[in-house]
């Protein structure tokens, strides 16, 4: 099973970039030492033991409608995802306006999907690598706000959709922490994003609903709609490869600016 994949909270040390630079996640513990905590006693009067301060809740992760345009790039480097097929090496960068969001923990995430044994990977075609900045790299992940989405992406601007251009995978911020209303399952629509955008950088492109009922493709465009399929955010479903005719659908999106940008 995969591990169940969660947006860690506070923002760590960046090293900006003007376009696409890092920061890091790290581990506490209240002495370093667990071997030189004091016992408990084995009999306590309830009288004498402290109230456990409650903790702070996390903040919630927030982003402008147009963030600043340049980014922290994830630090250091992922194992191998894959076997077999030809090496394409990532970063992974989030842009800065983005609060309460750990790079590393998003990039940690970004791995766990590119690296599912459903994922692209599976196949023997392709094997990936999560290098850091200043490293040579094939392509880069970017977390976006609504509007750079639009001016990463380039020819197409919607505000609301993720989008692959050239070798920049643009998965914006506003779908990644809200989905689209009819997949329930928020983890599930982020593996189905970044398996979309990733897909199209491996050189595939849209296809269609093979049936009313039937799961989706990867490459269907699942954010504008399931046009009678049912959710399916991988390439590889249980190890086998699953596709649909060559196609795309009209881009309609949503008019109602909440749809793409919610203000904290």
């Amino acid at each position: 099973m995969r591990t169940v994949r969660v947006l860690l909270t506070g923002l760590l040390a960046v090293a900006a970039i003007a376009l696409p630079a890092g920061c890091d996640r790290t581990a506490n513990s209240a002495t370093g030492d667990h071997s030189r905590r004091p016992s408990r006693p084995a009999t306590s009067p309830a009288t004498h033991s402290p109230t456990p301060s409650p903790s702070p809740s996390p903040s919630p992760v927030s982003y402008p409608l147009r963030g600043t345009g340049s980014y922290a790039i994830a630090p250091g480097h992922s194992a191998t995802l894959g076997r077999s097929g030809t090496l394409l090496r990532f970063q992974v960068a989030v842009e800065h306006g983005i609060d309460h969001l750990s790079v590393s923990g998003f990039a940690d995430q970004v791995v766990d999907i590119l690296g599912d044994p459903q994922g692209w990977t599976a196949g023997g075609d392709w094997r990936l690598r999560r290098v850091g900045p200043g490293q040579p790299h094939d392509f880069v992940i970017y977390l976006a706000t609504p509007a750079t989405r639009d001016v990463l992406c380039g020819a197409v601007n919607d505000r609301y959709t993720s989008c692959r251009n050239g070798d920049a995978v643009v998965i914006n911020v506003s779908r990644w922490l809200h989905g689209v209303p009819y997949y329930h399952d928020l983890t599930a629509y982020r593996d189905y994003a970044l398996s979309h955008e990733v897909g199209h950088r491996l050189g595939h492109g849209h296809e269609l609903c093979p049936g009313k009922g039937k799961p989706a493709p990867t490459m269907e465009q699942q954010t504008l709609g399931l046009h009678g399929c049912t959710p399916n955010p991988w390439p590889y479903p249980h190890g086998h490869r699953y596709a649909g005719p060559a196609g795309e659908y009209p881009l309609i999106v949503p008019t109602d600016p909440t749809t793409w940008y919610r203000p904290s």
